[in-house]
C-alpha cells in the first residue's frame, strides 16, 4: 500500500465548476461527519458522490488518508470503469470501486453513496433475523432494505449486478457478514439513512444482548410508520445545513 507523505494535494478549485466544488465540499463534509460519529474503520470504507451534470464520473477518497483527513481537493475523481480523471497521485480501494460504480451506474436517481464496517452494523449483518423493527428509528426501513449475500471481499466486477439485484428498488443495503450500505439522492438523504440505520443496529445488539424477553410491533403498526417517515418529504435537506454547521465548528479544514 502506499505510504501517504504529504496530505499537501494542490488545491482544485479553480480546476473544476461552482458546481463539482461545492459537491466535492459537501462530501468532504460527510467524510468528517462520519468520523465525529465513530464510522470509520481507519483508511478504510467509503462515501462516494456523483460529479453534477454527469452520469459516469464520482467522487471517492483516496485510498491511505483518515477520515479526519479528507479535503474538498483531496477527493478523487474516477469514472464507472475506475479510470482517475484528476490525476492523483494516490490510488482508489479496488472494493470501494467496485461497490460504488455498481450503484452509480445502476441507479442515476441516487448520487451519493455510503458504506460503513461498525461494530453494530457487522453484528446486525450477522443476524439471519436481519434488522427488526424494534423501535420507531427502525420501522423506517421495514420491508424496505436490501440483503446482499458475502462472496468474500468485493473485488470482483462481477459482483456488482448482484449488488445491484439484492439492493433493488431500496436505498439501503445490509451486505451479509460485512456491513452497512445507504444511497440518497444527495449526500444529506444518504447521511441521514445511514445516521438512522446505524442507530437502529445499535439498539438491536443492546436489546438482545440484555437477554431480556422483548417484543415487536404489528406489521400494520410497522408499514404505518414506514409510510410515514418515507412520505415525510426531503428531511435529510433540513438535517443537512445544520450538520454542515457541525463540521465547520469542528474542524473547517475538509474545505480546502
Amino acid at each position: 500500500m502506499q505510504v501517504v507523505k504529504s496530505l499537501d494535494i494542490p488545491s482544485r478549485r479553480q480546476k473544476c465548476s461552482p458546481e463539482e466544488w461545492q459537491a466535492r465540499l459537501d462530501l468532504a463534509a460527510a467524510y468528517r461527519l462520519a468520523a465525529h460519529c465513530g464510522w470509520t474503520h481507519l483508511i478504510n470504507n467509503h462515501i462516494s458522490l456523483r460529479v453534477p451534470g454527469t452520469e459516469d464520473q464520482f467522487l471517492i477518497n483516496p485510498y491511505g488518508f483518515l477520515y479526519e483527513q479528507i479535503t474538498a481537493s483531496s477527493l478523487i475523481k474516477i469514472d464507472l470503469d475506475g479510470n482517475d480523471l484528476d490525476g492523483s497521485p494516490f490510488p482508489v480501494n479496488r472494493a470501494g470501486f467496485v461497490i460504488h460504480s455498481a450503484i452509480h451506474q445502476a441507479r442515476k436517481n441516487l448520487h451519493a453513496i455510503i458504506h460503513t464496517h461498525t461494530v453494530a452494523g457487522q453484528a446486525v449483518s450477522a443476524l439471519d433475523c436481519g434488522l427488526l423493527p424494534l423501535n420507531q428509528s427502525a420501522m423506517r426501513y421495514y420491508k424496505r432494505i436490501g440483503y446482499h449475500a458475502f462472496e468474500g471481499v468485493a473485488n470482483d466486477l462481477d459482483e456488482r449486478e448482484r449488488i445491484v439485484a439484492d439492493l433493488g428498488d431500496h436505498k439501503c443495503l445490509i451486505m451479509k457478514h460485512h456491513g452497512l450500505l445507504t444511497a440518497g439522492v444527495n449526500v444529506g438523504e444518504a447521511f441521514n439513512l445511514m445516521y438512522y440505520l446505524e442507530k437502529s443496529c445499535e439498539t438491536q445488539m443492546m436489546v438482545l444482548a440484555s437477554n431480556q424477553k422483548y417484543s415487536l410491533p404489528s406489521e400494520e403498526s410497522c408499514e404505518k410508520s414506514a409510510q410515514v417517515f418515507w412520505g415525510n418529504g426531503r428531511v435529510h435537506d433540513r438535517d443537512w445545513p445544520a450538520l454542515v454547521k457541525l463540521a465547520d465548528s469542528i474542524d473547517p479544514s475538509y474545505r480546502n
